[in-house]
């Protein structure tokens, strides 16, 4: 289950390709193989092994290879990235603590504090801005946590990482953050100072829309502390899940490197369309966050939301999208797209979303890795039949 040494060398498709795997000495294969088996002996063994307790062979070596890819001592796997996160939180508060978060967070996280949080006595307070000052004027007497996404979801904002963890240092806080927008492969939190790093693995650490999954990472004495209620919540991944995504993690930093550029084309090819109100990517230069995102992320991301022009039809271009698919989820290697006051952020009130600058019009797209022309022209074709029906719809009106 834990991984306590860091490879000392490698670089991040190495680490993808090769490390945390498990060896066929059997018959040499070259693929992790695969043990199915949800019961182990207890006598004469070194390790007692029960699926729920995140220590079967396939769970142990996926998170040695987590564990190498975000720079910490540790890691722990989840049947979900909501799983991970809820037993993150969890684990660090209890009866009448205080925690700390953006309300530029994913919306089931927003979700879990204010239907579940009320119920075991843990505060929380939001707070509208992603910087230093922002969080600390929140901090109480009774504040534990500070719990942190960058780049947030859907807006893209960006918080520095090292203002926040020296902040929580001085105050004696842990800082938890949602690392998924970024993945390993654009951003490792541990390197600034942040102790605990949270994954939805069915993003991009899965990569391929085939696989729900959790991580966590964190150093062994954190990873520790949430197991010890991990295995009480069972929330483990099963077997099959765990090998599948050791498999797709070996490609993550071809497929990251990918999206990242065809997001950045993408952002910049609509921040110039006359049809685009607004865009939304922390790669272009008159991002706020820009200047930040450099100087502690190597790429900025596969994800990017921007806002049609009011005058055209919202519905029609989502329709008229040939190879873009509008779909729930993000990170695949196929390009989506999605309404986050529909889908993530739906659950939520409109004056929360309101409150987070997420308007109704609002898309926020997940860059694949086709070929980027054919993204362009696609888009571009959408644009035209969204004209189109706005136009129509005014003449019928």
């Amino acid at each position: 289950m834990k991984n306590t040494s860091k490879p000392t060398v490698g670089g991040v498709n190495t680490l993808c390709t090769h490390f945390g795997e498990l060896e066929d000495a059997q018959f040499k294969g070259v693929v992790s193989p695969l043990y199915m088996s949800t019961s182990y002996a207890y006598e004469d063994v070194d390790i007692k092994r029960y699926p729920r307790y995140f220590n079967t062979p396939n769970q142990e070596a996926l998170c040695k290879k987590i564990a190498a890819l975000e720079h910490t001592e540790a890691a722990l796997i989840f049947g979900s990235g909501m799983a991970a996160t809820s037993t993150s939180l969890l684990a660090f508060l209890g009866k009448g603590d205080h925690l700390v978060i953006s309300r530029q967070t994913y919306g089931g996280t927003q979700n879990l504090l204010q239907e579940e949080f009320g119920k075991f006595g843990i505060e929380f307070t939001f707070v509208d801005g992603t910087g230093r000052a922002d969080y600390e004027a929140a901090i109480r007497p009774n504040t534990r946590v500070l719990f942190l996404e960058t780049p947030s979801n859907p807006l893209l904002q960006i918080t520095d990482l090292q203002a926040m963890a020296a902040l929580a240092m001085e105050r004696g806080l842990v800082t938890l953050i949602d690392n998924t927008f970024a993945s390993p492969v654009n951003q490792n939190p541990a390197d600034f100072g942040i102790d605990v790093i949270i994954h939805s693995a069915t993003k991009y650490m899965g990569g391929h829309s085939d696989i729900c999954a959790g991580a966590v990472a964190a150093s062994s004495e954190h990873i520790n502390r949430i197991f010890n209620l991990a295995k009480n919540l069972g929330g483990s991944l099963s077997d099959y899940t765990v090998w599948l995504l050791e498999r797709s993690l070996k490609t993550m930093g071809l497929r990251v490197k990918a999206q990242n550029e065809n997001a950045l084309a993408l952002a910049r090819y609509l921040s110039e369309h006359t049809d685009i109100d607004r865009v939304y990517y922390p790669g272009l230069e008159e991002h706020p966050g820009h200047v930040t995102a450099r100087a502690q992320m190597r790429g900025f991301g596969g994800m990017l939301s921007f806002e049609l022009a009011p005058a055209l039809d919202l519905s029609a271009f989502v329709r008229s999208l040939k190879w873009v698919r509008a779909s729930m989820s993000l990170a695949g290697v196929e390009s989506t797209l999605t309404a986050p006051a529909q889908t993530s952020h739906a659950l939520i009130s409109a004056e929360q979303r309101a409150k987070a600058g997420i308007r109704d019009g609002l898309i926020r797209f997940s860059t694949g890795i086709e070929d980027f022309e054919d993204l362009r022209a696609d888009i571009e074709q959408a644009l035209a039949q969204a004209k189109k029906a706005a136009k129509q719809g005014a003449v019928n009106a």
